[in-house]
């Protein structure tokens, strides 16, 4: 299949924005190279230095060429993001690449409680194809801004469940972290929580 110059371009941006290689303890996706999990890697079958196994060896070897490949293929055309109205491809490719299915999910809940019947299973079929599109056609200049909003509130609940999680939705100097601004990225800044806002809601952490 063609892919499009933007879609490529949206697919470097996400490689650039998660980085080199990273084995965090606290992160449940594991070693993880230009956002490419050793998870993805063993369902792929990526053994790269041919030693018979995946394993962190493998994530360390993977080029930002690869990473690329696999997020437009994997993460992009092969759930269907394609379909969605292309104000959304950038950011649910881009939380599709971070949190799975979930990425999806978080789309399906949004235009459903804006009442477009849609199932949250994670996969864009008919259905959520159909929903997205006539939620579209009702807010097409704000749609991706919720979705964004609500991208935000996924990172902010996840903090709150689970305070390993917590320096991925704020600095250890205590301003918005890395979760907090991927998601900003993707909204008008006139949605953006000010500091004290931002502070306002992760009081609780404290």
């Amino acid at each position: 299949m063609l892919i499009s110059e933007d879609v490529r371009a949206i697919a470097e941006e996400i490689v650039q924005r998660e980085g080199g290689y990273v084995n965090d303890p606290d992160d449940p996706g594991g070693a993880t190279n230009h956002g490419v999990t050793i998870h993805t890697m063993r369902r792929l079958g990526l053994d790269l230095n041919e030693d018979g196994r995946v394993n962190n060896a493998d994530v360390r070897q993977l080029s930002r060429a690869q990473a690329i490949d696999i997020f437009i293929a994997h993460y992009f055309e092969k759930p269907k993001i394609s379909q969605l109205p292309e104000a959304l491809h950038a950011s649910v490719f881009d939380m599709n690449v971070n949190a799975g299915s979930n990425g999806v999910k978080i789309l399906q809940r949004l235009v459903s409680k804006m009442g477009f019947e849609c199932r949250a299973d994670g996969a864009i079929g008919p259905m959520t194809i159909a929903a997205v599109a006539r939620a579209f056609d009702v807010a097409p200049h704000h749609l991706a801004d919720a979705y964004a909003i609500e991208r935000r509130n996924y990172y902010f609940r996840l903090a709150d469940k689970r305070a390993a999680s917590r320096k991925y939705a704020r600095t250890r100097a205590g301003g918005k972290g890395g979760w907090i601004r991927r998601a900003e990225a993707f909204m008008s800044k006139k949605y953006h929580l000010t500091s004290k806002q931002f502070q306002q809601r992760i009081a609780q952490w404290a």
